[in-house]
C-alpha cells in the first residue's frame, strides 16, 4: 500500500484505550482455509454472505473462536448447516466469540452493509457511484465478521451479483465464471488461488472502461494488463499502463520475480483515504496516481504515477505471496517495497536525482518525525490504532535499513539475499526477522552483526554521527575520529550503538579521489570505501596520501543519520563544485545555503543584512553558467531549505515568522543579484517542441522553474514578464502550475481573475481543482486564510473527499508555516475547527491533519501556548475517535522546549 493515510471508521469512539503490543503476539488459534463471498450489491443494502472452512491450528485446542467486527447488521449465523444456539456465542463492540465449534467446520455468516453512508471509506463504500474497497488494516472486518489479523491466510472464491447499471464486477484473482441471471441482474465469480490474509481482500463494481495490452513474461506466460477508470478518463490511463508494464519487466530482470495470475488490474477511484492499495491482483488506487496527461499532469505527476504504480505491483511478492506475521511487521513489506520502487525509479531516469529526492524527504519529514512526539521505531512495540503507523518511519526509513544491507554486501549479494528470502517464505506471514535472516544466511561470508543490525528496527530517533579529523599532510596521513549517539525518544531514554555504514572518499586538490588504504594494510587502496561503525567511538587512519585532502563523507546518504562534521564554507563550495558524488554535491550546497541562513537568523531582528556574500554568490553564479553540469542537479542543488527544515536546526524554541523573513530575505538577494544570469538560464532551458516526458526535458522544466521561483522575487519588469507569459501561454500543466504558484502569493485583482478563469477551464477535472486549492493554501499573502476559510464554502472542495481536503487544508496546515503559525493563533483555531469536523466521520485523515500541532514543544512561548490549548480542547472533546486519541495524547506527554 502506498502512504498517503491510514484508514479507521467513526464508531471507534476512545474511552478507555487498549493497548495492543508486540511482545503480547500470539500465533492464531484457528486457522481458515477456504472464504466463499457472496455479495448482493445495492447502494444502501448491500448483502455479504461468507461461507468459511475453519480448523484449530492445534487439533486439541479449546480456545473459541474469535471474529473481528464492526457495527454492521448480523444476519445469519450458522456452523455446519445448523444455525447458532445463541448460548454458543456472543457479540462485543469489536466482534464475535464462538465457543464449542468442533476442531474443524463450516461457518456461514450474513451480514448486511450500507455502502452509500460510509464516508470513512474503509470496508465498502461508494466513490462517485462506484463501489470499491479498503481493507488495510483492518477493514475487511467492517464487511463480514472474520479473524480479521494478517497472519490468517485463506484462499478466496468471490461472487458479485448486481443490476445493470454495475456492469463491470471485479474482485481478487481469475474471473473463473460470469453470465445474466434470470431476475435480469448478472454475475461475476472470482478465484484466488493463491492464500492471503483478509486485509488483501478486494471487489470494485460500477460503470467503468477498460485500457489494456496483453504482456508476456520472461518465461512465457500471458498476462492482461487492465486499467479501469471511468469513462471521462479514458484517455489518461496510457502513462499508468506503460509503467505497469516497465515494471513488471524490471522486477524479472532484477530479482527474477514473475507475475503469477492470468490478469493484473488497477482501478482509479476519486475517493481513498491512500494512495493505492496492493490487493492481490486487482489494485484500488487514488485518482491521483492514475491519470495523467500533460495539459492536467505535471512532471512530478508522471514521476509519482510511475513509482506508485510500481509499489503496488512490486507488493505482489513483498507483501501479498509473503506477508506480514503481525502489523508490528508493518515494515516488512512497506519498507520494502518503497526501497524496490525507489531502485526501479532510479534505473528508469536518474539514479542520483532520485537519491537526493529520498534524502531530502527523510531529512525535511522522517528526521522530524523522529524528534517529534510520534517517534517510534520502524518495527514499534505498541500502538492503540495501527493507522497511525503508516509513517515516514516505517516506510522510509524501513527502506533506509533495507538500503543499508544492499550498501553493506554489495548489489549481486543483496539479490541473492532476496532470492533466498522469496524461496525461503513464499506464501509465508513472517516478521522483519525473518527477512534480515534470509538475507544474511544467503551472505555468511559479509560477517554481519545480527544483533548490531537489528538495532536498526528496535531503535527509535535519528543517531547523530559526529566526525572530526587530524592531517598530517607531510606524513600523508588522515585520521578520523567517528562518533555516534542517538537522542532520547517516548519510551526510549537510552540508546545502543548501532551499525553505521560510512561511504567517504578524501579529494586531492584537483578534485580528483585519492587511493585509500589504512593503516595495516597492505593493498592498494579503492578511491572510495565503506567503513563499518560498530561502536560508540571508533578512529581510522589513512596513509600514503599525496597532500592535503578535502573529505567527501557519508557519500550516497549510506546511513539515515545526522552528520556533524568540520567542514569549512569554502570546502563545502569545493565539494559543490569538484565531488564526483552526486549527493555530496546536493549536501555542500544546501549546506552553504543554510549556512547563510542561520547566520542571519542568529543576528537581531532587522540587523541581518547581507546573507548572500560573495562567496555563495559565485558558487550559484558558476552554477547557473556551467553548461556541462545536469540542469536537474543544479535545479535541486540551488533550491533554498524548506521553512520546516531551517527551523529543525535550530537549537531552542522556534519563531516560524523570524524563518520565513529570513528565508525571504535570501531568497529576494539571490534573484536582485543573480538577475542576469538568471534569465540567461531560464531562457537556455526552455523546450521549442511540445512537452515530452523524458530525462532530459524534465531535468530542463525544474532548472527553467526554479529560476523562475527566484524571478518572482527580482524587481525586473521583465522577469515580472515572464512570470504572467508563463502562467498564461504554457502548453503543459509542470510550467503552468509553478508559475500559477508563484502568482498566486500575490494579492493582486489581475492574480484573482487569472485564478479565477482557470478554475473556470478545469472546473471539471478534479485532480487539476486539487492544484487549484493547494496554490491558494500554499501563498504567502495576508488574506490567506480568509480566502482559504471561503473556500471551504465552494462547490470545488468538499470535506469528504480526502484528496480536496489534503490540497486544501492540509497544504494550509504542513506546508504554509507563515500562515499556519500565525502569532494571533488564527491558524491553529482553523485546523481545530476542521479536525473536529471530520473526525467524526473519517478519522484517519484527521489524524494525518493533526500532525502539525504535535510539535508544540518546538516553538516559542506565544505560540506553544496557543497550540497547547488546542490540544487540550481537542482531548477533552467527547467522543474522540482512536485515531486522533492516540495522536493528540502523545503531544501532551511532551515537555516544552526551554
Amino acid at each position: 500500500m502506498t502512504e498517503v493515510a491510514g484508514s479507521s471508521t467513526a464508531a471507534r469512539q476512545q474511552a478507555e484505550p487498549v493497548v495492543v503490543r508486540r511482545l503480547d503476539y500470539r500465533p492464531p488459534d484457528w486457522l481458515v482455509d477456504e472464504v466463499e463471498l457472496c455479495f448482493w450489491l445495492d447502494p444502501r443494502a448491500t448483502r455479504v454472505q461468507g461461507r468459511l472452512r475453519l480448523r484449530r491450528a492445534d487439533a486439541g485446542g479449546t480456545a473459541p473462536l474469535r471474529l473481528h467486527g464492526g457495527d454492521q447488521p448480523l444476519v445469519r449465523l450458522c456452523c455446519d448447516g445448523a444455525e447458532l444456539a445463541s448460548h454458543a456465542w456472543q457479540r462485543d463492540s469489536d466482534g464475535l466469540t464462538l465457543f464449542g465449534l468442533p476442531a474443524a467446520c463450516t461457518l456461514e455468516i450474513e451480514t448486511e452493509l450500507d455502502p452509500q453512508a460510509n464516508r470513512a471509506l474503509e470496508g465498502l463504500y461508494l466513490s462517485a457511484g462506484i463501489f470499491c474497497t479498503q481493507c488495510e488494516a483492518e477493514g475487511f472486518r467492517r464487511i463480514l465478521f472474520f479473524p480479521d489479523r494478517p497472519d490468517v491466510l485463506a484462499r478466496y472464491t468471490t461472487t458479485l451479483i448486481a443490476d445493470e447499471r454495475l456492469p463491470v464486477l471485479l474482485a481478487n484473482g481469475n474471473l473463473v465464471a460470469s453470465g445474466p441471471l434470470a431476475d435480469g441482474r448478472h454475475f461475476a465469480r472470482w478465484h484466488d488461488p493463491f492464500p492471503k490474509p483478509s486485509y488483501l481482500f478486494a471487489l470494485v463494481a460500477g460503470e467503468l472502461v477498460c485500457r489494456e495490452r496483453p504482456y508476456r513474461t520472461l518465461s512465457g506466460r500471458s498476462v492482461q494488463l487492465q486499467i479501469y477508470v471511468e469513462p471521462r478518463n479514458a484517455a489518461l490511463c496510457d502513462h499508468a499502463l506503460a509503467s505497469l508494464e516497465r515494471a513488471m519487466r524490471w522486477d524479472e530482470q532484477r530479482f527474477g520475480l514473475e507475475y503469477d495470475l492470468e490478469r493484473y488490474m488497477v482501478v482509479a477511484v476519486d475517493d481513498f483515504n491512500m494512495g493505492a492499495m496492493e490487493n492481490k491482483g486487482l489494485n484500488v488506487f487514488n485518482s491521483k496516481y492514475v491519470l495523467a496527461c500533460p495539459a492536467t499532469a505535471t512532471d512530478d505527476d508522471y514521476l509519482d504515477i510511475e513509482g506508485v504504480i510500481a509499489h503496488e505491483y512490486f507488493h505482489n511478492w513483498t507483501g501479498n505471496r509473503i506477508t506480514c506475521r503481525d502489523w508490528f511487521q508493518l515494515s516488512l513489506k512497506e519498507g520494502l517495497t518503497v526501497f524496490r520502487d525507489q531502485e526501479f525509479s532510479a534505473d528508469m531516469h536518474s539514479a542520483a536525482i532520485k537519491r537526493i529526492e529520498e534524502v531530502r524527504l527523510l531529512q525535511t519529514q522522517q528526521f522530524a518525525e523522529d524528534a517529534g512526539p510520534t517517534a517510534h521505531p520502524v518495527r514499534p512495540d505498541s500502538y492503540v490504532e495501527i493507522n497511525n503507523f503508516y509513517t515516514m518511519t516505517v516506510y522510509h526509513k524501513g527502506a533506509e535499513l533495507v538500503r543499508l544491507l544492499q550498501t553493506l554486501l554489495g548489489w549481486e549479494d543483496f539479490v541473492r539475499g532476496m532470492r533466498l528470502y522469496v524461496e525461503r517464505h513464499d506464501g509465508q506471514a513472517v516478521t522483519t526477522d525473518d527477512f534480515v535472516a534470509a538475507v544474511l544466511d544467503a551472505n555468511p561470508q559479509a560477517g554481519i552483526d545480527r544483533e548490531l543490525f537489528s538495532r536498526w528496527y528496535s531503535q527509535a530517533g535519528t543517531p547523530l554521527l559526529r566526525l572530526s579529523w587530524q592531517q598530517d599532510a607531510a606524513a600523508g596521513q588522515w585520521r578520523l575520529h567517528c562518533r555516534q549517539s542517538c537522542p532520547p525518544t517516548p519510551g526510549q531514554e537510552h540508546k545502543q550503538p548501532v551499525l553505521i555504514p560510512l561511504r567517504l572518499a578524501l579529494l586531492d586538490a584537483s578534485g580528483r579521489p585519492c587511493g585509500l588504504r589504512l593503516a595495516g594494510e597492505t593493498e592498494a587502496g579503492a578511491p572510495e570505501r565503506v567503513l563499518r561503525l560498530t561502536a560508540a567511538e571508533q578512529e581510522f587512519t589513512f596513509v600514503d596520501l599525496p597532500g592535503e585532502v578535502t573529505p567527501s563523507l557519508l557519500r550516497g546518504f549510506s546511513a539515515p543519520v545526522r552528520l556533524e562534521a568540520p567542514l569549512t564554507r569554502e570546502q563545502q563550495a569545493f565539494l559543490m563544485a569538484h565531488d564526483s558524488d552526486a549527493f555530496n554535491r546536493w549536501q555542500a550546497a544546501q549546506a552553504l545555503l543554510l549556512q547563510a541562513l542561520l547566520a542571519g537568523l542568529k543576528a537581531p531582528e532587522g540587523g541581518a543584512g547581507e546573507l548572500a556574500d560573495s562567496l555563495l554568490l559565485e558558487a550559484f553564479h558558476h552554477s547557473l553558467t556551467d553548461q556541462t553540469a545536469d540542469p536537474a542537479l543544479l535545479a535541486l542543488a540551488l533550491t533554498l531549505p524548506t521553512e520546516g527544515y531551517i527551523a529543525d536546526q535550530l537549537p531552542g524554541a522556534v519563531d516560524p515568522a523570524r524563518v520565513h523573513q529570513v528565508r525571504e530575505k535570501l531568497r529576494g538577494q539571490l534573484a536582485t543579484r543573480l538577475n542576469d544570469a538568471l534569465l540567461i538560464c531560464y531562457r537556455q532551458q526552455q523546450d521549442a517542441g511540445p512537452y515530452v516526458f523524458s530525462g532530459p526535458a524534465l531535468a530542463r522544466r525544474r532548472l527553467k522553474n526554479l529560476c523562475l521561483t527566484y524571478l518572482a522575487r527580482s524587481p525586473a519588469e521583465e522577469a515580472r514578464d515572464l512570470l504572467w507569459q508563463q502562467a498564461r501561454h504554457s502548453d503543459n500543466m509542470t510550467d503552468t502550475a509553478a508559475a500559477m504558484a508563484l502568482l498566486a502569493e500575490t494579492p493582486d485583482v489581475a492574480v484573482d481573475e487569472l485564478l479565477q478563469t482557470f478554475y473556470q477551464r478545469w472546473r471539471h477535472q478534479p485532480l487539476v481543482i486539487d492544484k487549484w486549492l493547494a496554490w491558494q493554501a500554499r501563498s504567502q499573502r495576508p488574506d490567506c486564510l480568509a480566502r482559504l476559510c471561503r473556500l471551504l464554502e465552494d462547490p470545488a472542495f468538499s470535506l469528504t473527499n480526502p484528496n480536496r481536503v489534503r490540497a486544501l487544508i492540509g497544504t494550509f496546515c504542513q506546508a504554509n508555516p507563515y500562515h499556519f503559525h500565525a502569532a494571533d493563533g488564527s491558524g491553529y483555531r482553523f485546523l481545530e475547527q476542521q479536525l473536529c469536523a471530520i473526525d467524526g466521520f473519517n478519522p484517519q485523515v484527521a489524524a494525518r491533519l493533526v500532525l502539525p500541532l504535535l510539535r508544540w514543544p518546538r516553538f516559542e512561548p506565544g505560540r506553544r501556548v496557543l497550540m497547547l490549548a488546542v490540544l487540550q480542547r481537542l482531548a477533552a472533546r467527547q467522543p474522540l475517535s482512536r485515531d486522533l486519541y492516540e495522536m493528540v495524547q502523545r503531544a501532551l506527554a511532551q515537555e516544552a522546549v526551554d
